[in-house]
């Protein structure tokens, strides 16, 4: 059974709330109907419902009437989410009248559902640039305790018969969000990878934070941020089985990870890789998918309280689809 044949048994075996704000959007309603039509999810548009369903209509889903939609323009829905971001951003300084014109953005509106508890997570982005998807769930759902920095992770599906990772799959991180991250920042990704390999990939994570270093064969402020951020996310979660800084090969090779590291618990054989940087990250899993033949799913962002996935704008229903049976798999994860 494939990655996300997995997925959408676990799925389906626990529904889950997923709110599309861009509710008219017909790559989202299709995807929509989709996931209505095989029981994975229950959906919530955010939208006109007359415009929702004129354009189900005309895409001829049968699915949508499954659906609940909620319609931004309401005064009743205003009146119920309003006071919760008001709540949340009042120390900044906004007025009821601020909160109130907010909570009518689809955006904001569907992390203010999350947030109420009236969903299970969000996906976005068909539409809405990356910017806008961030913003909205950083002020209303905000990230983990103990975390204070959302990442981007990638799925990396191997060819049958890889060697690599487990099951055959590697957990790429940060490849997506966070251009420099200090050693604070790395060690939360590391740990928030960690929960992303087993939320999604259904695996014990054994994480290996990369540098161009392997336990002190090259010195560099840039080995050292690694070599701290591996102590902070030791100090963070202390059963976790993780190790740096490891040079790829050391990482990923039993075989040249007993003669580089000896000591490493990872062995040569970490299934999450976290990169020193979003350059590295995001070069290296380009090159792996196009060279390696390897399917990459994602990005997933992680590190937030409550699962909020983005889109690219140029996605496709299936693009959309497989991101919903993601997010489900996250809000399960977040529930254990």
């Amino acid at each position: 059974m494939g990655l996300f044949e997995k997925l959408t048994v676990k799925a389906k075996s626990m529904p889950q709330r997923i709110v599309l704000p861009e509710g008219t959007e017909p790559r989202t309603l299709t995807a929509a109907d989709r996931i209505l039509s095989e029981g994975i999810a229950e959906i919530i548009l955010i939208g006109d419902p007359e415009a929702i369903k004129a354009k189900a209509a005309e895409l001829n889903l049968a699915n949508i009437d499954k659906a609940t939609i909620v319609d931004p323009a309401d005064e009743k829905v205003i009146d119920k989410y309003a006071p919760v971001y008001y709540e949340l951003r009042k120390k900044k300084g906004i007025s009821m009248e601020e909160a109130r014109a907010t909570a009518a953005n689809p955006l904001y509106l569907g992390c203010l559902m999350v947030k109420a508890g009236d969903a299970d997570g969000q996906v976005a982005g068909a539409l809405n640039t990356t910017g806008n998807v961030l913003r909205a769930a950083f002020q209303v759902i905000k990230t983990k305790p103990g975390i204070d920095v959302v990442s981007g992770a990638f799925v990396m599906v191997l060819p049958e018969g890889s060697p690599y990772g487990s099951d055959g799959l590697l957990i790429f991180a940060d490849c997506a969000v966070v251009p420099e991250p200090d050693a604070k920042q790395l060690a939360q990704i590391a740990v928030s990878a960690a929960q992303t390999a087993r939320d999604i990939a259904g695996i014990d994570p054994r994480v290996a934070i990369l540098s161009f270093s392997t336990k002190g064969s090259a010195k560099s402020e840039r080995v050292d941020k690694v070599i701290e951020a591996t102590a902070i996310a030791h100090e963070m979660d202390p059963e976790l089985m993780l190790d740096g800084e490891l040079q790829a090969d050391a990482a990923l090779v039993p075989s040249v990870a007993s003669s580089k590291a000896p000591a490493s618990p990872i062995k040569g054989q970490a299934n999450v890789l976290v990169f020193p940087s979003l350059e590295v990250g995001n070069i290296a899993y380009k090159l792996v998918q196009r060279l390696g033949g390897v399917e990459a799913v994602g990005p997933v962002l992680q590190g937030l309280a409550a699962p909020v996935n983005d889109l690219s704008r140029g996605c496709y229903p299936e693009d959309i689809y497989k991101t919903i049976i993601i997010t489900c798999n996250q809000a399960i994860g977040a529930k254990a």
